[in-house]
């Protein structure tokens, strides 16, 4: 449906590149499933996973031709592997990963969390998430997807030229990785901004003036220049104090505007 210019369906058909590529997704929360979702929408052939099998995984991130497979099985011969689980979770799956085509890009949508994940002494000294987690996997890794919240990244899908589109930042350290995760990135509905190598993609993890704060294309590289990396663990549990509270307070934890205010208030 359009109004006013703006998509508000949140699977909009897109125009297709000619290449088709093979995509494996492990991990099928709402971040993988919606990936799942548009990806096999635009074309391309989509095989997802999760750590419980199969049969377990929902109906929404298969209902555009998305296969439902297991994990070792969404490795296999793919061109590009999306790696979407809780950060204390990338251990489980690093064989599989190990194990995926010498030649697959692999994308990384995950996030630190002490609170959820356990005190990690490498992001507290500093490290990058996903240059720990390149060393994890054995891998290059791209990273994507991670600064955008689930609410936002389901409703918020919008056309190629949309000013107020929302933008996602895109790390690594190859040209070809990142490149190739841009333009899927812009397969899912949502403009692609170049962040650099992963030593810089501590600028999109949370905490940073871009984390699940809805920029557009044109606020973007401002914002990624502004981050202080001293500040942005101390930002990010800041956030998660004031998110804390309000849900004690009986407030929606899952209401969208007020994650994006409160990220936006707290990283600023």
């Amino acid at each position: 449906m359009h109004t006013n210019g703006k998509v508000h369906h949140s699977d909009m058909p897109e125009e297709r590149e000619e290449e088709r590529l093979k995509i494996g997704i492990i991990g099928a929360g709402s971040i993988g499933s919606t990936i799942a979702r548009r990806l096999s929408r635009h074309g391309h052939d989509v095989a997802i996973a999760n750590s419980r099998g199969p049969q377990t995984i929902r109906e929404a991130a298969l209902r555009t031709g998305a296969r439902a497979v297991t994990a070792a099985e969404a490795v296999q011969g793919v061109d590009v592997l999306i790696v979407s689980v809780p950060m204390n979770r990338n251990a489980d799956i690093a064989e599989y990963v190990r194990s995926a085509p010498a030649e697959a890009v692999i994308i990384d949508t995950s996030n630190y969390y002490p609170m959820r994940d356990g005190s990690v002494r490498e992001f507290e000294e500093g490290v990058p998430e996903t240059v720990w987690l390149s060393a994890l996997f054995g891998r290059p890794v791209a990273k994507a997807w991670n600064a955008i919240t689930s609410q936002s990244f389901d409703a918020k899908a919008s056309e190629p030229g949309d000013p107020l589109r929302v933008a996602i930042p895109v790390a690594a350290d190859r040209d070809t990785d990142r490149r190739l995760a841009m333009r899927l990135v812009e397969q899912t509905g949502f403009d692609a901004v170049d962040a650099g190598v992963l030593a810089e993609s501590w600028r999109q993890q949370p905490g940073a003036p871009v984390y699940c704060t809805d920029r557009t294309r044109t606020e973007m590289p401002d914002w990624l220049a502004a981050a202080e990396k001293e500040r942005v663990p101390q930002r990010r549990d800041l956030a998660m104090a004031v998110i804390g509270d309000y849900v004690r307070a009986g407030g929606d934890a899952t209401d969208g505007r007020f994650l994006v205010a409160v990220n936006r208030a707290s990283y600023s």
